[in-house]
C-alpha cells in the first residue's frame, strides 16, 4: 500500500541530505520510501555576503527520476511545508524537463554573422570607445 505523496527533506545514513517528493510503501514488513526527484540544495555565499542556492541532482549519473529508498537507510526525515523551498524544488524540476528541449538557432534571435565580420565590427567599437 502506498501512502499519498508529500515534500520532505530526508537525512540518509551516509550523512547526504536530500529534498524531494515522497510516498511511502510496506513491502514484505519493510517499509520503503519512493522518492521522486531528489535533489541537493547548497547555500553558496558571494564575495559581497550575497547568499543564494544551489540545486542540483542527487545523482548525477542517470535520467533516472524515482527511487526506491529502505527506511533503515534514513536517518531522518521530516516533511516540508516551507514555500520557498517547494517553489524553488519545483522551478528546478521544471526546467530539468525542459533541457532536453532545445531551439534551432535562426535570424530572428539575433544577428548572425561570419567571424570576419564581427571581427571587424568589435575592432570599429574598440577603437571608438
Amino acid at each position: 500500500m502506498i501512502e499519498d505523496d508529500f515534500y520532505a527533506t530526508v537525512k540518509l545514513k551516509t550523512g547526504e541530505e536530500i529534498f524531494c517528493k515522497v510516498a511511502a510503501s510496506e513491502e514484505d514488513d519493510r517499509t520503503m520510501l519512493i522518492v521522486s526527484n531528489p535533489i541537493i540544495v547548497s547555500e553558496i555565499k558571494s564575495r559581497n555576503g550575497t547568499i543564494g542556492y544551489k540545486v542540483e541532482p542527487w545523482l548525477k549519473t542517470t535520467k533516472e527520476d524515482m527511487f526506491i529508498l529502505n527506511l533503515e537507510d534514513v536517518l531522518t526525515m521530516t516533511e516540508s511545508s516551507d514555500i520557498e523551498m517547494i517553489m524553488m524544488y519545483q522551478n528546478y524540476i521544471r526546467q530539468s524537463t525542459k533541457e532536453g528541449k532545445h531551439s534551432k538557432i535562426n535570424r530572428r534571435m539575433g544577428y548572425l554573422a561570419n567571424v570576419n565580420d564581427a571581427k571587424e565590427i568589435l575592432e570599429k567599437l574598440y577603437k571608438n570607445s
